[in-house]
């Protein structure tokens, strides 16, 4: 039954026509031939995983009846690890002697990418991991777990910005209730936000001529933004109202949804590789995976590269404050507040460590988000059943920021150059270490 699948597969890879990818040359070499029918099958797997866990397959957009074959009959998840084995063997045949550097590199990000894929279908089976195995499984890279008093420096330093009577937590959600939007103000600061960013972007990053998106915002969410990208270089975001919405939420969501995050990669991704190289295995994302480390990282870098130093919070003060009708009186202090924040990043990975394995239990976990994150209880519930959806997903954010920002910095002067390398490419999480 395999044999025939794949077979099926190569027959409707052959006259697929929406979006059909480039043709190979006529007389390829053996090992790129080799590598492109390998690169069909690990398509074929991804898309088998997500009729075995919804939400897996984050983005699509090869041909349909691709789609349809992995909808008819999936293999089960012993067989799709079975089927994982088999490619990771057939990759390590491939021989890439002499290669041109870019064929050496589409081997390893499919090797980095079927072995995610094996490790999370084990997962589906079983398998039980701690959160920093877990994490460097799917995500090709490990995080440091460190005590949590490593960041009560840091709460000391925000206490003392923002002094006063109750709990730091309850005096981080007033003062920055002055800066929430009101909700019947949303769509246009939204709308204002990611123009800017958009702005900013295309003056350094050739866009496809035809890149759209569609924004909407929804409730009932683990997430507060989401860009579920549609192939054909469009893009439909959904932002949730569920929580209220800050001025600096508009700029970050603008720019990590759309540009130059993930609107802007996938973008990116589908021209250089599904386009104009036939490259299929891009026509996939899958969530649980080493793409996912350097799409959440640079779109969270992003909002740095697009609004660099002061520059963010001035457009919120000059723009953003007028169209919401708040005052903004007190914008530096929050930019001030911001910056402290950022740097409690990583606690929630040791939070999310110690829930995940059980040694904690829920209410404790919400006090500790509460304190490490300086969230509302409400919000960190919310963030708590971000956890339990995706687990050490969270290390692709604030170690990921980290890390893509210190890679694009090492590569010259110029930013936006190193950020359209790297979003244009097959980097993996480990080309991005010193």
């Amino acid at each position: 039954m395999r044999a025939f699948l794949l077979g099926l597969l190569m027959l409707l890879g052959a006259c697929a026509t929406a979006p059909t990818p480039a043709a190979l040359p006529a007389t390829p070499d053996p090992s790129v031939e080799s590598m492109g029918a390998i690169a069909r099958d690990y398509v074929a797997l991804i898309l088998e995983i997500g009729e075995r866990e919804p939400g897996y397959v984050d983005a699509y957009y090869g041909p349909a009846e691709w789609q349809e074959v992995a909808r008819a009959r999936p293999r089960t998840v012993p067989q799709l690890i079975q089927g994982a084995a088999d490619l990771t063997e057939r990759l390590n045949a491939v021989s890439t002697r002499g290669e041109d550097p870019a064929v050496v590199q589409r081997r390893a990000y499919l090797l980095a990418h079927v072995s995610a894929a094996s490790a999370r279908l084990r997962m589906l089976s079983g398998e039980k991991m701690g959160f920093a195995d877990e994490a460097e499984a799917l995500f090709g890279i490990r995080p440091e777990l460190l005590p949590l008093s490593t960041w009560d420096p840091v709460l000391a330093e925000i206490d003392a910005l923002l002094p006063g009577p109750g709990s730091l937590t309850d005096r981080v959600t007033a003062f920055k209730a002055h800066y929430v939007i009101p909700k019947d103000r949303l769509q246009p600061v939204m709308d204002a936000a990611i123009a800017e960013c958009r702005r900013r972007t295309v003056r350094h990053i050739a866009l496809p001529a035809d890149e759209r998106f569609t924004l909407s915002f929804v409730g009932d969410k683990p997430w507060s933004g989401y860009n579920y990208y549609l192939g054909d270089a469009a893009s439909r975001i959904e932002i949730n109202a569920d929580f209220p919405i800050y001025t600096e939420r508009a700029i970050d969501l603008g720019c990590h949804e759309g540009y130059p995050g993930h609107h802007v990669y996938n973008a990116l991704l589908e021209k250089t590789f599904v386009r104009d190289r036939g490259w299929v295995e891009m026509s996939v994302y899958p969530l649980f995976s080493p793409m996912s480390f350097v799409a959440e990282g640079s779109a969270n870098y992003g909002v740095d590269l697009a609004f660099p130093g002061d520059e963010g919070t001035a457009f919120e003060r000059d723009v953003l404050y007028p169209l919401a009708g708040l005052d903004p009186s007190t914008a530096e202090k929050k930019a001030r507040l911001g910056v402290l924040q950022r740097r409690l990043a990583r606690a929630e990975y040791t939070i999310a460590d110690d829930w995940l394995s059980g040694r904690v239990g829920r209410d404790e976990t919400i006090a500790r988000l509460s304190k490490y994150t300086l969230a509302e209880p409400a919000k960190a519930a919310q963030r708590l059943r971000f956890i339990d959806a995706y687990r050490s997903y969270i290390i692709n954010y604030g170690l990921g920021r980290d890390v893509v920002q210190a890679w694009v910095e090492r590569q010259g002067p110029n930013r936006w150059d190193g950020m359209e390398t790297l979003l244009s490419s097959q980097i993996l999480p480990a080309d991005l270490l010193p």
